[in-house]
């Protein structure tokens, strides 16, 4: 059996820790001669068969893998002296009695026959105890087969026999120890150990050898105990050892003999300083390791039998010994104490529960279980507990023990009924016996119950959405009717005051104008009242030249006319793309077009570059279109002051030069349908009535049955208009679908006396045609739970090129960027290409294209990146100046004015049909005329919003067009903010790959030097091991370097820091005051 290194959930046991250094172990070979002093009779073979032949011994040798990696390194001269020093010890003829395990098995069993004979005398007791040392030295230093055959001749046996039939004198003499050696040295070897730990009562025979009063047996034993936890399968056998030896020594309890020992002084500090270290150390293996590793309640179980045993005394006075082995195991004993105490704690929501206070423990049982089912389970155990039979002297203290015991089995057995730790009980199974006091019958009726219950509380917090949808939509209506109204209070007191001023420069006018006809000849006649369509605008050609400045065209007349109500929603706008003035009457000014001769722009001196460079492709404009956009604010002499052109010359050079960039340093449908037309079918087998196409009935049969009303319900919901929000907008629509049409209405009323007979569909279609304009009323039901929808949808759209049209118009970054890109471009460029002041927007996304002669990664983007972290490290965060560019990016201008147009129409539309419903004569319960003149008023304000809205969006669009020299009319929004959106992508993008290659050369650097030193220390480690006269340590192996991790505490190192980093963070919370006793503090 392999010993693997265990993986831990709680704390990391286990016996590779103790290989933690890194320098290799020291080779020794046990042998009275030194190998220099060997001379060889047969000369050293070829390093092939020298190889073969040593690899042979050291497969013998069953050492582990750092100890092969060891041996396989020495020299040729080295292995070869350790090879023939093996074969001569092994052709000896002294020792072939003694190399092989007959030897010693005959000479044990006869030790064993002879002991019951009659007592050895010293001189005798030193021979027998020279013959198991040699059997113990064989088992660690002789080959594989050694032990193989031992295994086989069945030596375990005869030693495990041996410890069972030992008298007294022997077991208290130095044979004892040496036979708990040898079965360690076994168990060094990994097909040794297996043997043991396979062996049905090879544990429990070691065990009972802790009843010698032998401090080193005691100690050798202890130490065997406490690796075979940490083994896997091994903790549960050192368990059940223990369990065994309750019994062979007459304890009272578990572990008994141990505390006593812990307990006792016996004057031999060094002795009693090490066994009492080892009990320790067996006892945190026996807490921690197997179940104890990541089961709490195995942990608190566990401990408690050492706490009842008055093991904290104990560790009080154990550290008058300032022994600092001895007070690690101590301190990973406590604060793991701690840690689990603290555990428990947290599940009642406190700091420390005191477990030696029975009113504490008591208390909070009854408050955690009150007011819950088990609370009456728990005063029928009290009851029965005081009617236990009770006496004085403690006589019937077994029927407690009894009770204990099955609440043990009730907190530790797991899913599968088993106990991590050995049963005290058998063929007690706690999920059986549960199982058995489950009554099904009585499951079942109360799962029936609660199944009913959760309907009920479905069909309830249906109705309960219900109505929170429908008290939603009332307060979502009447805060935008408030809001609304509040603006039109806005609006009218601001339209008000623009009427008394107009009024009063009317008046002026009208004045002004009498006083020229009455002093000159020609006489002006009344001006013909208004047309109803709009204001009457004054033309230019009425004026002279001597009038004063007219405010903005107003309608006038003789007398100053009546305040003139707002005009009605809905009514005509400007057409789509129509400048504000359209509906005034007046053309729009003409724009006036620079010529070249007009610009006045300054010859530019551009220094020259000493060599060709590449050039950038960018679409210049032209000198005529600079004036009045951002490039004549722009000076790219400036940037050149600020610019490293040589660095420039070499990364941007027409030539291509390779060069190391690393030194660099920026481097089930249709069965639904289907089941509805069988039940459509099958009612058609009635002699139902039905006119209507048999598809349309069917699918307006599956729609009714989505919708889960009545034909009165719905028709309620319509004349109502869906107050109640029983109607889905998705419902809506489908309803539409199925307006009956002129024949189906003519058919139908035909029939009309045969209503009962009608099939559903039909009589649903019948019934609906009765209410009058159905189809008018259910597109405005449709448009009016549709249009908060469609506002959000296209109001965010329109803002978004608002707010991208001002960033990019006012951005600082973006400007200073042009400019930079600028004077790069006219640096790079010549002739026809060069001497530019301005660039179109486009050419933005072609800089990547302009790649690095020195290296094809690095692009003009990087470059101008590196430029900017150097000189203008303001603009690298260009994109929170412009963040509206990617919403802006993705609108389509033709798709949203279209959809505006669409929203302006079905207002109109609902107008239209709110006026026909005003002339009717309506029945009870018609509710259309109130609920659309509600939103009609809403509605109509909220779409002029977003009419203006759009026409200021325009503008803005427009006016940045003409900031960056873009000709009007020929570049949509999403193709002109998707350059600069795309730009940024990529400017983000080469950002990050600087970063990345900064990030790859620092990794690379960091390997470099950490080969370097690692090349230096093992250069360090191979003279260090040149220099030293290694030879091979056959003493050593996995189990005994397991006994010393464990006995020196360093198995427990993880857990012991991780306890104290813990506990420092929880420092601060008081959990010094947690515990039941003061812990010394640790030093270390």
């Amino acid at each position: 059996m392999i010993m693997a290194p265990r993986k831990r959930n709680r704390h990391a046991l286990g016996f590779l820790c103790c290989f933690g250094g890194s320098d290799l172990p020291e080779i020794n070979l046990k042998d009275n001669n030194p190998l220099q002093f060997l001379e060889f009779s047969v000369p050293i073979p070829p390093a092939e068969e020298l190889n073969a032949r040593f690899s042979e011994l050291v497969d013998e040798l069953d050492l582990t893998d750092k100890n092969r990696e060891a041996m396989f390194a020495l020299p040729p001269e080295k292995k070869w002296q350790i090879y023939c020093s093996k074969k001569k010890e092994q052709e000896d003829p002294n020792k072939l009695a003694t190399s092989w395990p007959d030897y010693y098995i005959d000479r044990i069993n006869s030790m064993a026959a002879m002991q019951t004979l009659y007592a050895f005398d010293e001189e005798e007791t030193e021979m027998k105890n020279k013959i198991v040392e040699d059997l113990k030295t064989a088992l660690r230093t002789q080959p594989m087969r050694f032990v193989t055959r031992f295994i086989e001749l069945d030596g375990l046996s005869c030693l495990l026999n041996f410890l069972k039939s030992m008298d007294y004198e022997t077991s208290e003499s130095r044979i004892h120890t040496s036979v708990i050696g040898c079965i360690k040295a076994l168990m060094n070897n990994s097909q040794g150990r297996a043997h043991v730990l396979a062996h049905p009562e090879s544990i429990n025979i070691i065990s009972q050898s802790l009843r010698t009063e032998n401090i080193k047996t005691k100690i050798a034993v202890l130490e065997i105990l406490g690796a075979v936890c940490l083994v896997p399968d091994g903790h549960k056998k050192v368990l059940q050892a223990m369990l065994h030896y309750q019994v062979y020594a007459a304890e009272r309890t578990r572990f008994q003999t141990l505390l006593n020992e812990l307990d006792r002084s016996m004057g031999r500090y060094r002795d009693e300083v090490n066994l009492k270290t080892a009990i320790m150390s067996f006892i945190n293996a026996v807490l921690n390791a197997g179940a104890g590793e990541d089961n709490l309640e195995f942990r608190l179980h566990l401990r408690y039998e050492f706490l009842m045993l008055g093991i904290q005394p104990v560790i009080d006075k154990l550290r008058g010994h300032e022994n600092a082995t001895l007070d690690r195991h101590l301190d990973f004993f406590e604060m793991v104490r701690n840690e689990d105490d603290l555990e428990l704690a947290k599940r009642f929501d406190l700091i420390h529960i005191d477990t030696k206070s029975a009113s504490q423990m008591f208390e909070l049982i009854k408050k955690r279980l009150k007011h819950t089912d088990a609370y009456p389970y728990l005063l029928s155990v009290l009851q029965h507990c005081l009617q236990m039979p009770y006496k004085r002297n403690g006589g019937n203290f077994q029927q407690w023990q009894l009770l204990d015991r099955i609440l043990q089995q009730i907190v530790l057995q797991d899913e599968r009924g088993d106990d991590p730790d050995i049963a005290p009980l058998e063929n007690f199974n706690v999920k059986n016996i549960i199982k058995m006091l489950v009554n099904e019958n009585e499951v079942k009726q109360w799962r029936d119950q609660a199944e009913k219950f959760r309907k009920d509380h479905a069909e309830l917090m249906s109705r309960l959405e219900k109505k929170e949808r429908e008290c939603e939509t009332k307060t979502q209506e009447k805060d935008e009717m408030m809001k609304t109204l509040n603006k039109m209070k806005d609006k009218l007191q601001k339209e008000s005051l623009e009427l008394r001023q107009t009024r009063d420069q009317m008046n002026d006018l009208v004045a002004q104008l009498n006083e020229f006809s009455q002093g000159g000849s020609i006489s002006f006649p009344p001006p013909p009242p208004p047309p109803p369509g709009g204001p009457l605008a004054l033309s230019s050609s009425h004026m002279s030249e001597n009038l004063p400045p007219l405010p903005p065209p107003l309608p006038f007349s003789s007398c100053p006319p009546p305040p003139a109500p707002p005009p009605p929603p809905g009514g005509p706008p400007p057409p789509p793309g129509a400048p504000p003035f359209f509906s005034m009457g007046m053309p729009p000014p003409s724009t006036t077009t620079f010529s070249s001769c007009g610009t006045n722009l300054k010859k530019k001196s551009i220094p020259q570059p000493s060599h060709p460079l590449k050039s950038f492709n960018w679409a210049k404009l032209s000198e005529e279109r600079i004036h009045g956009t951002i490039w004549n604010e722009i000076d790219d002499l400036k940037a050149f002051k600020v610019l490293d052109l040589e660095d420039f010359e070499k990364m941007f050079s027409a030539y291509q030069r390779h060069q190391d960039l690393l030194t660099n340093p920026f481097s089930c449908k249709q069965k639904e349908m289907g089941s509805t037309e069988d039940l459509y079918l099958s009612t058609r087998k009635v002699k139902e009535l039905s006119v209507i196409d048999g598809r349309r009935a069917q699918n307006c049969v599956i729609l009714l049955s989505k919708l889960k009303l009545s034909n009165e319900e719905i028709r309620q919901a319509i004349l109502k208009m869906d107050e109640q929000e029983d109607l889905a907008k998705d419902m809506l629509e489908q309803l539409l679908k199925f307006v009956p049409e002129k024949s189906d209405t003519d058919l139908l009323e035909e029939h009309k006396h045969e209503i009962e007979r009608m099939a559903r569909a039909d009589r649903f279609l019948f019934e609906m045609s009765r209410i009058d304009h159905y189809q008018q009323r259910l597109q405005a039901l449709f448009f009016k739970k549709k249009f908060p929808e469609r506002l959000a949808e296209a109001k965010p759209k329109v803002e978004a090129i608002l707010l991208a049209s001002k960033e990019l118009i006012r951005s600082k970054r973006l400007r200073q960027l042009l400019e930079v890109v600028l004077a790069f471009g006219n640096y790079m460029n010549k002739g026809q290409r060069g001497s530019a002041y301005g660039f179109k927007v486009s050419s933005l996304n072609k800089i990547a294209d302009t790649k690095s002669s020195i290296d094809r990664n690095i692009t003009l983007l990087h470059y101008l990146i590196m430029i900017f972290e150097k000189n203008y490290p303001d603009i690298l965060d260009i994109q929170s100046e412009l963040q509206h560019l990617p919403e802006a990016a993705k609108v389509n201008l033709v798709e949203l004015e279209k959809e505006v147009n669409n929203i302006k129409t079905g207002l109109k539309a609902v107008e239209a049909e709110l006026d026909y419903q005003k002339r009717r004569m309506r029945e009870s319960g018609d509710r259309f005329v109130p609920v659309m003149s509600d939103f009609i008023t809403v509605a109509s304000f909220s779409f002029s919003e977003l009419e203006d809205l759009l026409n200021e969006a325009r503008d803005k669009y427009a006016k940045a067009l003409k900031h960056f020299g873009e000709s009007e009319g020929k570049m949509q929004p999403d193709e002109f903010f998707g350059i600069f959106d795309t730009f940024l992508q990529s400017f983000a993008e080469a950002k990050q790959d600087l970063e990345n290659m900064r990030k790859k050369k620092e990794e690379e650097e960091r390997r470099a030097r950490m080969e370097a030193m690692l090349k230096e220390q093992r250069e360090k480690e191979r003279r260090q091991k040149k220099a030293k006269a290694g030879s091979i340590s056959e003493e050593s192996g996995e189990f005994d370097d397991l006994v010393s991790a464990l006995r020196s505490g360093e198995v427990f190192d993880k857990d012991l820091s991780k306890l104290k980093r813990n506990r420092k963070r929880s420092g601060n919370q008081g959990l010094e005051t947690s515990r039941e006793r003061v812990v010394t503090k640790l030093n270390y």
